[in-house]
C-alpha cells in the first residue's frame, strides 16, 4: 500500500477567495453536455482536493458535534452489522464450518443484528447523514464551479503523469481514467 502512494503529492489548500469566495465563478452544470459537465466535476475535485477534504472533515466533525452519541452508536451498530454478514457469507473454512455445526447460531446472530440495527435506526440515520452532507456538498461544488486556467493546467498535468495526487490515484482506483479528459 506504501508503494501505491510512494510518488503521490499533496495538492495545497485553495485560498477561500478562489474556492468561493471573490474570483469564484459558478454556472448551472450543462445537463445537456454530460462530457463537459463530467470534465468540470473531475477538474474540480483534481484541483480543489485538499479544499474538499477540510469540507468533509468539518461537515463530518459538525454533525458528529452535535450528535456524539447518534454517531457513535451508528457508526458501531453498521460496523457491527457489516461484520456479521461478512462472517455469514465468508469462504473462510472455519466459519464454513461453525455455520454447519451452528445454523440456528448463524441465523440468530444475523437477526440479532438486523434488530440492532432497527433499533438504532435514527443513530444509523445520523452517520450516514455524517457522511453523505460533505459529499453532497463536494458534488454540488464541483458541479456549479466553472473551471479556471489553473484547474486547466492542473488536470492536462494529472493526466500527462508529471504529477500524481490522492485523489487522482483515488479516480484511478476506482476506474476513472483522467488522462482519458479532453479539455
Amino acid at each position: 500500500m506504501a508503494a501505491y502512494f510512494q510518488d503521490v503529492e499533496v495538492a495545497p489548500l485553495r485560498s477561500p477567495d478562489d474556492f468561493i469566495l471573490g474570483k469564484a465563478r459558478y454556472q448551472v452544470p450543462p445537463f445537456k453536455d454530460l462530457q463537459k459537465w463530467n470534465n468540470r466535476i473531475l477538474s474540480n475535485l483534481l484541483y480543489y482536493q485538499s479544499n474538499y477534504l477540510v469540507l468533509v472533515l468539518a461537515v463530518f466533525l459538525l454533525v458528529g458535534f452535535v450528535h456524539p452519541k447518534d454517531m457513535i452508536l451508528g457508526f458501531a451498530s453498521l460496523a457491527t452489522v457489516i461484520a456479521v454478514v461478512l462472517y455469514a457469507t465468508s469462504k473462510n473454512p472455519e466459519a464454513l464450518q461453525f455455520k454447519r455445526d451452528h445454523p440456528v447460531a448463524t441465523l440468530i446472530a444475523i437477526v440479532l443484528a438486523g434488530y440492532f440495527v432497527v433499533y438504532v435506526l435514527g443513530s444509523v440515520i445520523v452517520f450516514l447523514y455524517g457522511i453523505a452532507m460533505p459529499l453532497l456538498l463536494v458534488c454540488i461544488h464541483a458541479s456549479i464551479r466553472l473551471r479556471n486556467l489553473k484547474a486547466k493546467i492542473n488536470q492536462k498535468m494529472e493526466a500527462a503523469g508529471f504529477k500524481k495526487t490522492v485523489m487522482g490515484k483515488l479516480l484511478e482506483t476506482i476506474g476513472v481514467e483522467v488522462e482519458l479528459i479532453t479539455l
